[in-house]
């Protein structure tokens, strides 16, 4: 998480697994939501460069893309193509959500517009910035041999629903928040809610995850983009390409050695192998997952842990944002920096280490509750330099 901050900071990107204003007269000033990290990437330069990132031919599926023309090409998106989710800027803030460490896969196209892939749904989202509760819509893309109906519209807002966590209401969640915590009322009363934390597919969080072991946020969102490569060609929206995220028999015939070619280094390795073993579980490597959903989250980090390449925080990453723990607490240094300034400030001369880790955890739970990782995913946010000069000392 270090590493990805430290990345997030240098792209002028969440000012964010990841994924922080006063004034002369003293005045709050209102919080702008953060600059997408896609910002700062453009649609030209979403090819790896070669030292970080290689390619071949190769190593690369073979791609429908030269079949399918860039969606913008199909007809011309009316404001009538656009879907209401009804959910106000308080409850699910874009920028503060997808761009922020949760997952590598969204990118933005449009103002206020982020276009990415949920199941076998490419979608776009969107505030409407004429809103003065800036609520968000959903366009669901067709592509050349598929078009939309209301009937796949109802599916994609499903998806979209379970997706992104909208059962829980973030209004009382935040109350209950900012009455334990200072700092988060603090943080609360300038981001005015809209951080959430996401419900993705497990098995694509998982290699998410593994790609982004010690690294940083621009190489994590390439590895990602590779590894989806190899699933089914979706389209291109706003110059981008997007594919449904490959299954584990997609992936299986991925080899070790295309992957260290395309820049994953070690990573390579933990890859090809977590395939073969989620691939071997009972009923196939997403059943497996899923039924971690109902575990506690012990039992879960712990059995996440036998999967090549998981340690404790990347496995806390995937049981905090795909399967329902939301109050699990991906521990690095700056979370713990985090707990030290806020919660645990008698811990300050000790150093990072597992006993550490498992006293940061349940400070966290103590203090926030069931919903503990959602609180310190606000709290993260609120550290970030580009944030911290907004807020007061």
């Amino acid at each position: 998480m270090r590493k990805i901050m430290k990345s997030l900071v240098t792209s002028g990107s969440l000012a964010e697994c990841s994924s922080n204003t006063g004034t002369a007269t003293g005045k709050r000033q209102r919080l702008k939501h953060p600059t997408p990290l896609s910002l700062a990437t453009t649609p030209s330069s979403r090819t790896p460069a070669k030292e970080d990132l290689k390619s071949s031919a190769a190593s690369r599926p073979q791609s429908r893309r030269s079949q399918i023309p860039s969606l913008q090409h199909y007809a011309v998106v009316t404001e009538e193509d656009w879907h209401p989710l009804e959910i106000p800027l308080s409850e699910l803030s874009l920028s503060l959500t997808l761009p922020t460490g949760q997952t590598f896969r969204w990118r933005r196209t449009g103002r206020s517009q982020f276009t990415g892939v949920v199941g076998p749904h490419l979608v776009s989202l969107k505030h409407d910035d004429e809103d003065p509760l800036g609520r968000v819509s959903f366009l669901l893309h067709a592509s050349s041999t598929s078009f939309t109906s209301s009937a796949t519209a109802a599916t994609a807002r499903s998806n979209l629903n379970d997706y992104l966590n909208l059962e829980i209401s973030l209004a009382e969640m935040w109350r209950g928040f900012a009455a334990a915590d200072p700092r988060f009322a603090e943080l609360s009363n300038q981001f005015e809610g809209g951080a959430r934390v996401l419900r993705q597919d497990p098995v694509e969080c998982v290699f998410q995850f593994l790609c982004s072991s010690n690294n940083n946020i621009g190489r994590i969102g390439k590895m990602v983009s590779f590894l989806s490569s190899f699933g089914e060609y979706l389209g291109n929206v706003g110059g981008f390409d997007f594919h449904e995220f490959p299954s584990l028999e997609r992936l299986s015939v991925v080899s070790e050695q295309q992957l260290r070619d395309a820049g994953f280094g070690y990573r390579a390795k933990y890859i090809v192998e977590a395939v073969k073993v989620l691939q071997a579980k009972p009923g196939g490597g997403m059943k497996w997952l899923t039924s971690l959903r109902h575990l506690e989250l012990h039992d879960v980090v712990e059995t996440l842990c036998t999967l090549p390449g998981v340690g404790p925080k990347v496995a806390a990453c995937i049981a905090l944002f795909s399967l329902d723990q939301h109050h699990a607490i991906p521990v690095d240094t700056h979370v713990w920096k985090i707990a030290k300034r806020y919660l645990i400030p008698e811990l300050a001369d000790s150093k990072l280490s597992p006993k550490i880790s498992s006293l940061v955890s349940k400070a966290f739970i103590d203090r926030f509750g069931k919903y503990a990782g959602w609180a310190q995913n606000v709290l993260f946010i609120g550290e970030l330099p580009s944030q911290k000069g907004l807020l007061p000392p």
